[in-house]
């Protein structure tokens, strides 16, 4: 009798022993499985109050500050986002003390497509003067346009105005653009000036 409950014990806790072995393993396996599917779409990088400038060959081309920017780098499509707006400065070589400005409430940028976006309140003046009043605006930097499909309100340096009712495509330096349903108030002055 004394020997059957010494059998019996080892055989419990062998029995006890496999049943944490499985029990283990199988909570470790889950995990795995878990993390493998889960989300990869958060943050790489977070710059709070940031101040970039970019340079090429020396020369300054941009300056932006944003409270906030996101790096979304772990992903199929990485991203870089403003989620609380962005002040852009970009300069051209021609008239380097006169930098164009854009200014959105938000801003993303995909890395590998060179595509812009822009949001709320989008706000640009270029170094020509003109100001231009949208609420969203796309740029696809490796075919060098801009566009949007917003109603845009432009005012050119001289005071004349021209709102594009159906959006606008442009040329990224602004040297050409194409309004879309527009109307507006020129001064005649312009318009004897663009038919000679």
């Amino acid at each position: 009798m004394n020997f059957s409950k010494k059998i019996s014990y080892k055989n419990i806790a062998c029995l006890f022993s496999c049943a944490i072995f499985f029990i283990l393993t199988s909570c470790e396996e889950d995990l795995t499985k878990r993390n493998g599917s889960q989300s990869k779409n958060f943050p790489s990088q977070i710059i709070n109050n940031a101040n970039i400038i970019q340079r090429d060959s020396g020369f300054i081309t941009m300056k932006a500050k944003a409270p906030i920017i996101e790096k979304y780098e772990l992903i199929d499509s990485p991203y870089t986002v403003a989620r609380k707006g962005i002040d852009i400065e970009f300069f051209d070589k021609k008239k380097p003390k006169v930098p164009g400005t854009i200014k959105a409430k938000y801003a993303k940028f995909y890395d590998y497509k060179k595509f812009y976006e822009a949001k709320g309140d989008v706000r640009i003046k270029t170094n020509e003067g003109q100001r231009f009043a949208m609420q969203s605006i796309y740029w696809d930097q490796r075919k060098n346009r801009i566009y949007t499909k917003d109603t845009v309100y432009v005012t050119m340096e001289d005071g004349s105005t021209l709102i594009g009712a159906n959006g606008m495509t442009a040329k990224d330096d602004f040297s050409e653009y194409t309004f879309y349903n527009n109307s507006g108030d020129f001064s005649s002055k312009r318009i004897s000036e663009n038919k000679k």
